[in-house]
């Protein structure tokens, strides 16, 4: 693929960080911004620089709930999607609608699946949509509570007014700067996450320093492209919030954004997430969040606990409407823009992957509980086309969602190819002892067309990599299998 083609199909993915910016700048700087504590343009430049640093340093772990999603293997099909999204954010932005970009980046995929007839992993949708209606409860209870401890504290204190002033406005500096780091965090998953699975850069190195990964590349350019939106047409959103829904004062406005960051850190950081699970308890979903539910959340919940009549509840209304509108409009917009680009312009929008179901699969199959009986006629078939194959599938069985999901999870070629000379280096990184990376390397040159395949060379390698029931051991497991999956496989041939 020319350098020229890789720019036009990420120029939806730009587009669509533009739209995200625009529309979500007044989730980070809104309020210091409509109460006149902080001029919109240094507003602007400080989150900007803090989602591109959030985008690159801190963007791993929600995108990868994406990919779970549907994960698009073409880059036409990443640029229609990408494109698809980022119209329906734009129109909401023009309508002057703080609207859930996460939510209109699951319709694209969700469109983006129908089309192609690959089945939706209802587990990843479901963590993602209870966080949907997660993040704006934490955020309103965060909010609430956090203008109780206003009230009774700092409002008590008598400090003078100017110097009151002064701290606000500090206040909501320090705090949009951490929610804007947040925000690109969070919400580079739905910029680039799409592109993720169809990668467009290598990995390069800085002058013999350190080495930017290709996914850190297409981070790098979706935060620009967020931090541009907010720059140029952020201003207009905020005149919906900041002056129609609640009135915010200085004060109200840094407890918002505190509580909103407050959310967004616990639904994008990793490191919380191993420290919950260290310590036994239950580990907050990394998903990419709507932060504009979280910060309308925040919003509520001040509003209650100062003045609940102050509330225009016809104006949240419509912000809702926004929210359903924008999935369904996107899921629309993917399905024909995928037809058009395929058969108007000739472009591939999925890269055939092949499915074959053989005796080990159907072993495997069997013993999560899915019925193979009516499958053993396709043993040995190789299917190119998903949604032949689910059509074959479903003649045969009424089979439900989630035995579709193990169907295609367990029958796809994924080759692997055991190469000795890179278990050394891969040594220290997956954690193998000594005589596991001896047996392992004892392999030299054996080929897997299957996960569940070389899934089994490992264990009989001594590499355990099985469910423990321990959810951070399970975590470190699915981080180990990544790393040896990657060192060891093949490319796809189509």
């Amino acid at each position: 693929m020319s350098d020229l083609t890789t720019w036009f199909f990420i120029s939806s993915g730009l587009f669509l960080g533009w739209s995200l910016g625009a529309n979500h700048a007044v989730n980070v700087f809104g309020t210091a911004v409509v109460s006149k504590m902080v001029k919109f343009r240094t507003a602007a430049l400080i989150a900007g620089i803090f989602v591109v640093l959030g985008s690159v340093i801190s963007g791993a772990g929600t995108t990868r709930t994406i990919t779970e999603l549907g994960p698009i293997n073409a880059i036409a099909g990443s640029f229609s999607v990408a494109l698809a999204v980022g119209i329906s954010v734009t129109l909401m932005t023009k309508w002057k609608l703080p609207v859930s970009t996460s939510q209109a980046v699951v319709g694209g995929i969700i469109g983006w699946n129908l089309f192609t007839g690959s089945p939706t992993d209802l587990d990843s949708l479901s963590l993602i949509v209870s966080s949907w209606v997660a993040s704006p409860l934490v955020a309103g209870a965060a909010g609430y509570l956090l203008f109780l401890l206003l009230k009774r504290t700092v409002l008590r204190w008598r400090i003078h007014l100017l110097q009151l002033d002064q701290y606000t406005r500090t206040g909501l500096i320090v705090v949009g700067a951490l929610a804007s780091y947040a925000l690109g965090a969070n919400n580079i998953a739905n910029v680039m996450g799409m592109f993720a699975s169809a990668p467009l850069f290598t990995d390069t190195g800085v002058a013999g320093l350190f080495e930017v990964t290709g996914v850190q590349q297409l981070y790098f350019l979706g935060g620009v492209a967020i931090a541009v939106g907010i720059f140029t047409y952020g201003r207009r959103v905020m005149e919906t919030v900041g002056n129609d829904l609640y009135k915010i004062s200085p004060l109200t406005g840094f407890v918002v954004v505190l509580a909103e960051f407050f959310v967004l850190t616990l639904f994008t950081s990793e490191t919380i997430e191993a420290l919950l699970l260290r310590n036994g308890l239950p580990a907050i979903p990394l998903v990419p969040l709507s932060t504009t539910q979280a910060f309308i959340g925040a919003i509520l919940g001040v509003g209650l606990a100062k003045d609940p009549h102050s509330i225009n509840f016809r104006v949240l209304g419509k912000i809702a409407a926004g929210w359903v509108i924008a999935p369904v409009s996107a899921l629309l917009i993917t399905f024909l823009s995928l037809f058009f680009i395929q058969n108007v312009f000739e472009q591939k929008v999925v890269i055939p992957v092949p499915h074959v179901i053989t005796a080990n699969v159907a072993g495997r199959l069997a013993a999560e509980g899915v019925p193979t009986d009516p499958l053993m006629d396709l043993e040995g078939q190789r299917f190119d086309n998903k949604k032949v194959l689910r059509n074959e599938l479903m003649r045969r069985h009424p089979y439900t969602n989630a035995q579709i999901v193990a169907i295609f999870q367990y029958a796809i070629i994924d080759s692997f190819r055991v190469d000795s000379l890179a278990v050394p280096a891969l040594s220290a990184d997956a954690g193998l002892t000594p005589e596991q990376a001896a047996a392992l390397s004892g392999r030299h040159g054996s080929l897997y067309g299957h996960k569940i395949d070389f899934d089994r060379a490992l264990q009989e390698c001594g590499i355990s990599l099985a469910p423990t029931g321990d959810k951070l051991t399970d975590r470190r497991n699915d981080e180990r299998r990544r790393m040896l999956e990657r060192t060891f496989r093949l490319p796809a041939v189509p």
